[in-house]
């Protein structure tokens, strides 16, 4: 499990991204895959008309068939899903790559940034990748880190109001708490930064990002984005008070899989757990997999303790997993619900010492 402090020194940036990362690719090793991606670049370039794919292309059913037939991705797939396996020291996680569930290299082609459109030949990217390998670790947060997946610092505005709202009927500024599937870090960066403004000093707070790709523990711990440096630089002055008043010392970032089982050393229980953009969307939305990771964050829950679940799903994940139904799955593990911000606020009922009645803990 990688487990990794904020710091923006750029040595132990680069020490902990080594220990991700092999240290070579033997070239050889990817001889007979290049020459038969060449092959088949040869014979789908020499049969089909033009367009080839290029930057910009628009794919048509026609263009996606023609290419499929003379260039299958699922070939181009099964040699970048090895290239991925020998350039990580862990085992990759393939549903974010540009090739998951692709219909055709050709869509493949058009949705990679424009440095790597340098030729519509899949074979011609892969030579290059395996020859410089600045390029490939930027391939490699390209495909790990899609920008589709991220929205950014702020997202949930109307939850941190109801979190700070939350926060001033507390007695008590001490607080853990656990960003569920915090991706690169910027909700665990907001939450800090609004329980600072709440009056929480640094030493009375303790929070941690999980997520369960391990490329984005790294980003978020470091604030750095090696495929996209104008990102890297607004990221730095959104957390630059977090650090300067070293509440980045009371901050951790994990790899956890919030699918499996929760290891004795993450089952400290949370006064507050956020969970948003995961249940119900494209990344967790099988129903038996959703309610295991309700149990599991039920579990991790203190018991005066509130989860805040939101998310910015399209229409169709809601209508395919809508919000009640995604309620009834926190009740059905013994919480209560209400709505808080964007989203809902899972907790549990306790008794008031007057007269024992149910009292929501909001």
């Amino acid at each position: 499990m990688l487990s990794l402090s904020p710091s923006l020194d750029d040595r132990d940036a680069r020490s902990n991204l080594e220990k991700l990362l092999k240290r070579h690719i033997s070239a050889d090793a990817f001889k007979s895959a290049v020459r038969k991606l060449h092959q088949r670049f040869q014979i789908y370039a020499a049969i089909c008309p033009v367009p080839l794919p290029e930057p910009g292309l628009i794919i048509t059913p026609e263009i996606r068939t023609q290419c499929e037939m003379y260039l299958p991705v699922a070939e181009i797939s099964a040699v970048f899903d090895r290239l991925y396996r020998t350039s990580l020291s862990y085992s990759p996680i393939f549903e974010s790559c540009p090739f998951h569930k692709a219909q055709s290299w050709a869509n493949v082609f058009v949705s990679l940034p424009q440095r790597f459109q340098f030729s519509p030949n899949p074979a011609c990217l892969l030579e290059k990748l395996i020859s410089h390998p600045e390029l490939l670790v930027e391939f490699l947060f390209v495909s790990f880190l899609p920008r589709r997946f991220y929205g950014g610092f702020r997202r949930y505005p109307q939850q941190l109001e109801f979190l700070g709202s939350w926060m001033n009927g507390r007695s008590s500024r001490s607080l853990r708490c656990l960003d569920a599937a915090c991706g690169t870090g910027e909700s665990s960066y907001d939450l800090v930064l609004k329980l600072l403004e709440k009056g929480c000093r640094p030493a009375e707070l303790r929070v941690e990002g999980w997520t369960i790709e391990p490329l984005e523990t790294w980003s978020a711990a470091h604030a750095c984005f090696p495929h996209d440096p104008l990102r890297e630089a607004d990221y730095r002055r959104e957390i630059q008070a977090v650090f300067t008043c070293k509440a980045s010392e009371r901050l951790l970032f994990r790899s956890v899989d919030l699918r499996g089982s929760v290891h004795d050393e993450e089952s400290s229980v949370f006064d507050l757990i956020l969970c948003n953009g995961l249940l119900g969307g494209p990344i967790l939305n099988s129903p038996r997999e959703t309610q295991d990771v309700v149990a599991r964050l039920t579990r991790l829950l203190a018991p005066d303790g509130i989860i805040l679940i939101a998310d910015c799903f399209h229409g169709g994940w809601k209508r395919k997993f809508p919000q009640d139904w995604l309620q009834l799955q926190f009740e059905s593990a013994g919480l209560d619900v209400c709505t808080a911000g964007e989203g809902f606020c899972a907790f549990r009922r306790v008794k008031t010492a007057i007269d024992g009645e149910p009292c929501a803990q909001q």
